[in-house]
């Protein structure tokens, strides 16, 4: 009995022994495992991406048509960026600092005693968000995202980051933000100074540290204010945009001699608004459509008043598994070119505000982008193509035919044709890895007399056949990717 005893007492310490093993190695592995947790938790919390974009590009007329004789113009661009993000409990921010600039504009060495003129270097974005919910909340997302900040929406046509520019845009604004069962409601504001003051605020709008808006305007808004609202459904989705930016008032001074015309900025704006729908609905699997319709009114940036509209509608049909094609049609409402323009006469030209142009009206950036083009609005046929011939490698092909959409005045009292030119877009696209990308396009355009009249280019002895060209390389690191 004894021995039977001493037997199960061993038995028992034995298999506590080995229990207590397990629970220390049970315990060990936990601490081991919380670990690692905690630290792919940290490593989650923040974010550390890069960008080193070049771009060589050789431009024979794009963006305007140029003068027969002249020379092609060749040059390598380059976009740097660094980002850096962090998620914290309840809130979000966000740097993204950028130095872009021409290869070659800087000397190769630094002089101490002289200011370099080409500094390239910016803050892109530096935004941080608050969130104004706890974890626990039904709503999605309710926050405060304020700071610079890319605003886009939609296809980017009137609200976009433009990044086939090389410095992109932005803007410093405050964005309340709402998202729940389908519903995104967005509500921002800005407000922009050329400097600190001591008294007033005069904004002249021409900080060259701020990019103008996509019409050539050459004048920042002085602040807008903005709602944006999409509802999402199982066909697609609809928003709504309403957007006003203000410009700072001005009078005109002419003194000296010479005499010399100069704006004197006084208190008070001028106010354009925007209202507008867009939607986007797949009525079969294959078939894609996608519209939008705005309307502008209040006061340009002179103080004329203004009513103008913009209309479009696109398609994309899927044929076969790797074949996209679609057409589409675009119109911004324009001034009539037989009209002369006073001080006091409504402005009927649709200013795209600060949108994505290079997406939609052409390659060639004729239209809508840094040089203007005229007064007469436009139309804008298109039919787009997409294979994907492999899943690294795609192939677009664009055709555009402009059009005036007002009548082109030659001057004298006669009328101009109103067609502007046919322009075909080529582009190849090739994913060498997940972060490496190549990109090359060729574009060209058959133009008109009438593009290169003094309504719309206003080129004497201009070549009608111009066409562009570029070699892009773009690579994106994740510094904090696991190899």
């Amino acid at each position: 009995m004894q021995k039977s005893t001493t037997t199960l007492q061993k038995v028992q310490g034995f298999t506590a022994k080995k229990i207590g093993a397990v629970n220390v190695s049970k315990s060990v592995f936990l601490g081991i495992a919380l670990t690692v947790l905690g630290y792919n938790n940290t490593s989650a919390q923040l974010t550390a991406t890069g960008q080193i974009r070049e771009r060589t590009e050789i431009k024979a007329g794009q963006g305007t048509l140029q003068k027969k004789g002249e020379k092609a113009a060749l040059f390598n661009s380059q976009r740097t960026r660094l980002n850096l993000g962090f998620t914290g409990y309840r809130f979000k921010i966000y740097t993204s600092i950028q130095d872009v600039r021409v290869w070659g504009q800087d000397a190769s060495s630094i002089n101490r005693t002289t200011t370099e003129a080409n500094n390239g270097i910016l803050v892109h974005e530096a935004w941080a968000e608050v969130s104004l919910i706890d974890t626990i909340s039904t709503i999605q997302n309710l926050s405060l995202k304020m700071g610079r900040q890319e605003i886009s929406y939609d296809d980017q046509k009137v609200l976009g980051g433009l990044d086939w520019l090389q410095q992109g845009r932005r803007h410093d604004a405050i964005v309340l933000k709402y998202a729940n069962k389908g519903w995104i409601a967005d509500f921002g504001a800005a407000f922009n100074q050329n400097k600190e003051l001591a008294v007033g605020t005069v904004y002249t709008g021409t900080n060259p540290a701020y990019g103008a808006g996509t019409n050539a305007i050459g004048t920042m808004y002085k602040s807008f204010q903005y709602a944006y609202v999409d509802k999402k459904f199982f066909f697609g989705d609809i928003s709504f945009l309403f957007f006003k930016d203000d410009f700072n008032k001005y009078t005109t001074v002419t003194s000296g001699t010479p005499a010399v015309t100069s704006k004197v900025y006084g208190e008070g704006v001028w106010s354009r608004n925007t209202t507008g729908i867009y939607f986007n609905t797949n009525p079969t699997r294959k078939i894609n459509l996608t519209g939008s319709f705005y309307h502008q009114g209040g006061h340009d940036k002179d103080g004329r008043s203004l009513s103008a509209n913009l209309a479009s509608i696109s398609s994309t049909v899927q044929l076969g598994r790797k074949l996209f094609v679609g057409p589409g049609i675009d119109y911004l409402s324009g001034d009539d070119g037989t009209k002369t323009v006073t001080a006091t006469s409504e402005n009927n030209r649709f200013d795209p505000l600060y949108g994505t142009p290079h997406k939609f009206w052409g390659g060639m950036d004729y239209f809508y982008a840094a040089n203007g083009f005229g007064k007469q609005g436009l139309l804008n046929y298109f039919f787009k193509m997409k294979y994907n011939a492999k899943d690294n490698l795609t192939l677009l092909l664009d055709i555009h035919g402009f059009e005036a959409a007002n009548t082109l005045s030659n001057g004298t009292g006669g009328k101009l044709n109103s067609y502007l030119g046919t322009e075909v877009d080529m582009v190849v696209k090739y994913n060498l890895t997940k972060m490496i990308n190549l990109e090359a396009g060729y574009m060209f355009m058959k133009a008109t007399n009438s593009m290169a009249s003094v309504a719309v280019k206003n080129v004497a002895n201009a070549d009608l056949s111009p066409d562009f060209a570029y070699i892009s390389l773009n690579i994106k690191p994740n510094f904090l990717a696991k190899k």
